[in-house]
């Protein structure tokens, strides 16, 4: 016992020069974290502990510190854990509700790196509109993939756009020929959609039926001018005698004006093709229009027109030299007419019969 209390009493007597030597060789602002490294070894002594056991000690409190500090800091990395796993499961929900509608894993994630800054949301929320416009995974994906700008669309826009092709009838399936030839129709001013249909309506005198089968079956009809839309119109009518039912079952407006008056104008020069009378009557019979115009040009000189390749050339070239002249000084054209003053000519004619 007097052996311990010497050395309690030496410790003591040890205290002041540590002390001191220390506070000279600490910077001031480090002083008030060593005396609290200092203190919890001193405590440990009085408390009846050896002078070895002191140095196991500062290790601990050590250890621990940085536990105290975590509670008192909030780890930066706790706050970035929240979105990262957000985005992760926004982007796993996304991929499930593709795979349940239908598309394959690779459709999926060709679909998700077509447009990265594009979220998982709106990539789903714009592909759910054309799924409900009628449209099956796969050409959806081959549209998606010929025009990804779709994706960036915002989801008001293709959402009042869809609501338009329906009250067009263009839902149900009929929209696939659309987007896969004229996906413009969904990045296209309404007025220049509405300017199309008028024509169709308005000026060449389509019926409702009428107008949605050409928009489906000839859909860059959409991509025309207004004005050469109703000249193709007028010259097939009047020139050519063809009638509107005939016009949409061939899907003659989807050709060019100018492959339509080469191909009919060569035949007509040829003896071969005759305008119609007011009766649809003619002294010589016409090919059909699928033999003129649906076939390539081999087939058509061989079968149609029975001529040789080098005479059509010649005359488209002296076609297109008729044409140039005709626009330098336009001349009218009687067969020029309104739908509507064809049909009071016709009404006078049955009334004088």
């Amino acid at each position: 016992m007097a052996a311990l209390g010497r050395q309690v009493f030496d410790w003591h007597r040890l205290i002041p020069l540590t002390w001191a030597h220390v506070a000279r060789q600490t910077p001031l602002g480090e002083q008030k974290r060593t005396s609290v490294s200092l203190l919890c070894p001193l405590t440990t002594a009085s408390n009846g502990g050896g002078l070895q056991k002191v140095s196991c000690v500062e290790p601990k409190k050590y250890v621990r510190e940085p536990e105290c500090r975590t509670h008192l800091t909030p780890d930066p990395l706790e706050k970035q854990r929240t979105p990262v796993a957000g985005g992760f499961l926004e982007r796993e929900n996304v991929i499930s509700a593709l795979l349940d509608m239908g598309f394959s894993d690779i459709h999926v994630n060709e679909l998700l790196s077509m447009w990265p800054s594009v979220s998982p949301q709106q990539l789903l929320d714009i592909i759910s509109e054309l799924i409900l416009l009628g449209l099956n995974p796969e050409p959806l994906y081959v549209a998606l993939k010929k025009s990804p700008e779709l994706l960036k669309l915002p989801i008001m826009q293709m959402r009042k756009r869809s609501s338009y092709l329906r009250k067009l009838g263009l839902g149900e399936g009929k929209l696939k020929t659309v987007l896969l030839c004229c996906p413009e129709i969904f990045t296209m001013h309404q007025r220049d959609i509405d300017s199309i249909v008028g024509v169709l309506k308005e000026k060449c005198l389509f019926t409702v039926q009428q107008v949605t089968k050409i928009l489906h079956r000839c859909p860059y009809v959409l991509q025309e001018d207004p004005g050469e839309l109703e000249y193709k119109f007028q010259y097939a009518y009047f020139r050519m005698g063809v009638k509107h039912a005939d016009v949409v079952r061939t899907d003659l407006l989807q050709y060019s004006i100018t492959k339509i008056k080469q191909r009919h104008v060569f035949l007509e020069r040829l003896g071969r093709y005759q305008t119609p009378d007011k009766k649809g009557q003619t002294q010589v019979p016409n090919p059909l229009l699928k033999d003129i115009l649906r076939v390539s040009e081999a087939e058509f000189l061989a079968r149609t027109a029975c001529s040789s390749a080098e005479e059509f050339e010649v005359f488209k070239k002296l076609l297109a030299r008729e044409e140039e002249e005709k626009s330098e000084s336009p001349v009218p054209d009687n067969k020029s007419l309104s739908l509507d003053e064809e049909e009071e000519e016709e009404k006078e004619e049955e009334e004088e019969e």
